[in-house]
């Protein structure tokens, strides 16, 4: 994706914001933050996150975090830092669950989709452990953790969609 093409097509549909998320970083940030404003667009920054639990062992799940404020911000370049100084594994930056508990300030969470930890849960049928998992971002994030919704063909997303829909439904 180019980014100026990006600004200027959200600008001619006459969206108001647009938000760009880079895998564990902020690469493309400075030029997607310029050709937004440029166009009459709010920028909105984010990141692409692999979460691990404590154990550190276990498959990964996936998060997205996007800023909020300032404070966001700040917080989204902490995490991202202690990914790759503290949280890397066979070279890959990872965040453990339990950092967003002095990170989740300023920022929004996207539950990863199917590819996060209750879209993982709810696939294997798990719909107790999705439910936890759901209890313990609100928590955090409060009104500012939204579940995915994403129809792309891909395996398992339909039985996905429908249980996260009747989880937020509950």
């Amino acid at each position: 994706m180019r980014i100026k093409p990006l600004a200027k097509a959200v600008a001619e549909q006459g969206m108001p914001a647009v938000a760009l998320t880079d895998f564990n970083n902020f690469f493309a940030a400075v030029k997607f933050y310029k050709a937004a404003q440029a166009a009459g667009v709010k920028p909105i920054l984010g990141a692409d996150f692999l979460v691990l639990d404590e154990s550190g062992e276990g498959s990964p799940t996936e998060l997205v975090l996007l800023v909020k404020n300032q404070l966001g911000y700040a917080h989204l370049t902490k995490l991202i830092s202690r990914a790759y100084q503290q949280g890397q594994r066979q070279g890959v930056p990872y965040i453990r669950k339990s950092w967003l508990a002095d990170y989740s300030d300023g920022l929004i969470a996207l539950s990863g989709g199917r590819g996060g930890d209750i879209g993982v849960a709810l696939v294997s049928g798990r719909q107790a452990d999705a439910a936890a998992a759901l209890e313990g971002y609100m928590q955090l994030f409060g009104d500012r953790f939204y579940l995915e919704l994403q129809r792309t063909g891909r395996p398992d997303e339909e039985d996905y969609l429908h249980a996260v829909v009747e989880l937020a439904s509950q």
